[in-house]
């Protein structure tokens, strides 16, 4: 059986992931002859070229992706190796990084990332949020155990990851105690020229709730528009305008903001995911994450 040496398997597997010679040498801490020696070494190995150059830059062959992906599982696949045995059997709390995308509710995030903490076995949450792409982009160098999402990742993307869908909810409509007694009688026209905190046009929940403007003939007056979730829910509680949150959190938002409930969009729905860089989830973590969220959070918000 002829082996595969899989440290030249590994410099090329960064120099692809990390975009040439200059970029990968500085992760590996190796000169570009030597990682230059090991990727044809590989390719002597295997047969086939796996980089050819244009210009001064260097791209993969149709065989160098093939074999990129091939490597990507590989490498991905042993990441999950070490992590669940230094967590199951070193004694250690289980570590998982998680990125949060900006547009989802803060309190959706912490009824997700609830089921992680219960686990006989301790975990160590390390919770990053920021923007959709940026997140993405850290997920592919494998700082990110997950990102959370409302949005999958797109076909086409030059992120190799894969969507799992955690559920999906209906949407509802908040406001302070004046603007409910005012906008909830004759719900929804009553809602044409009321004081509306809207996601940015970019994202997905806007667009549903324009088309849904739309289909109901309903002109809303946009006072504010955020990118971030928690700082538009804290200007509703305020009373600055009727803003949304998902159905499946409608208790928690009453709650924590002290606003009320105007109406129910039962034609709006919000999904999220959990996006990997492994096709089968195996962390035990992101497993009971998305067990909970499947079974208990979104089972029964329409």
């Amino acid at each position: 059986m002829e082996w595969l040496n899989y440290h030249h398997l590994l410099y090329f597997w960064t120099v692809a992931r990390e975009g040439g010679l200059a970029p990968a040498g500085k992760v590996l801490r190796l000169s570009h002859p030597t990682l230059s020696a090991q990727i044809h070494a590989l390719e002597a190995q295997l047969g086939e070229k796996l980089f050819v150059k244009v210009g001064r830059k260097l791209s993969l062959t149709d065989t160098g992706r093939v074999v990129y992906r091939y490597a990507d599982e590989i490498f991905t696949l042993g990441r999950e190796m070490v992590d669940t045995v230094k967590g199951t059997l070193g004694g250690q709390a289980l570590r998982l990084d998680v990125g949060v995308a900006d547009a989802v509710p803060k309190l959706v995030v912490r009824r997700l990332l609830q089921p992680a903490l219960a686990l006989e076995q301790p975990v160590r949450l390390v919770c990053y949020e920021d923007s959709y792409e940026r997140l993405l982009a850290d997920l592919a160098l494998h700082t990110l155990d997950i990102v959370i999402s409302d949005a999958p990742v797109p076909s086409g993307s030059a992120v190799k990851a894969f969507n799992h869908l955690l559920g999906e909810t209906t949407v509802s409509l908040f406001g302070s105690k004046s603007l409910a007694s005012q906008y909830r009688r004759g719900f929804p026209d009553s809602l044409s020229g009321a004081p509306f905190l809207l996601p940015l046009e970019s994202l997905t929940l806007r667009r549903s709730l324009n088309q849904w403007f739309e289909r109901k003939r309903i002109q809303p007056r946009v006072v504010m528009e955020f990118e971030d979730s928690a700082l538009l829910e804290a200007f509703g509680a305020d009373g600055a305008g009727i803003f949304s949150a998902p159905t499946a959190v409608e208790a928690e938002v009453i709650r924590q903001h002290g606003v009320q409930l105007i109406g129910r969009v039962s034609d709006v729905r919000e999904r999220f995911y959990a996006i990997s860089v492994a096709r089968r989830l195996s962390h035990a973590a992101v497993v009971a994450i998305c067990e909970a969220a499947r079974l208990e959070l979104f089972s029964g918000a329409g």
